[in-house]
């Protein structure tokens, strides 16, 4: 069976449990099939977080962790050393780090040895500062997954979060986001 595998590390309240649901939602939309679920310890402010996707053209019989992900998304760059962000990562891995440094700089953070793994870095911390007016890094990021694979378009993304999510924020909230994933989409560098 032919899938793709996500995995998000971060924090608890950096919105990456409802980042995974988001890119379940739209890859649902446009008739996939997918996963999305959490992995977390005690629900704590800061305490780490992962969460999965699973996204294919045919029914998912497979119903465990997700062991190797093809794009790994990274929230907080602060967890690079005590969590094995690599844990599972093909030669080919994705990459997408929300940190104001280079590609080439977290490459060699990471220690990949792997030429066939891509690093796309964004700032996405300071985009929601901008336009959500808090430290939320998860839509930017979306917007950055958007760019660096075919995992989503962008516009599926911001039609599925105006549908899902605008009888629970406010417009204004609405209008941040949809700003965040854009300019995350526009922002992210890659090599």
């Amino acid at each position: 069976m032919a899938y793709f595998e996500v995995r998000w590390h971060g924090r608890a309240q950096q919105g990456i449990v409802t980042a995974a649901k988001m890119v379940g939602e739209a890859c649902l939309r446009s008739g996939k099939y997918v996963q999305a679920f959490p992995e977390f310890g005690p629900e704590r402010m800061g305490a780490p977080v992962r969460a999965y996707n699973r996204v294919s053209d045919e029914p998912i019989r497979l119903h465990c962790q997700v062991t190797e992900p093809k794009y790994i998304l990274i929230a907080d760059p602060t967890l690079i050393p005590t969590v094995n962000v690599l844990e599972g990562a093909p030669e080919d891995a994705i990459f997408i780090i929300n940190t104001p440094k280079s590609p080439q700089e977290m490459r060699s953070e990471l220690k990949l040895n792997s030429k066939k793994a891509a690093v796309y870095t964004l700032d996405a911390s300071k985009i929601a500062i901008e336009t959500i007016g808090r430290n939320m890094p998860n839509t930017p990021m979306l917007g950055a997954l958007a760019k660096a694979t075919n995992v989503i378009t962008l516009d599926a993304l911001i039609d599925n979060f105006k549908e899902n999510y605008s009888k629970k924020f406010s417009p204004k909230v609405i209008d941040g986001n949809v700003a965040a994933m854009n300019m995350g989409f526009q922002e992210v560098k890659g090599e």
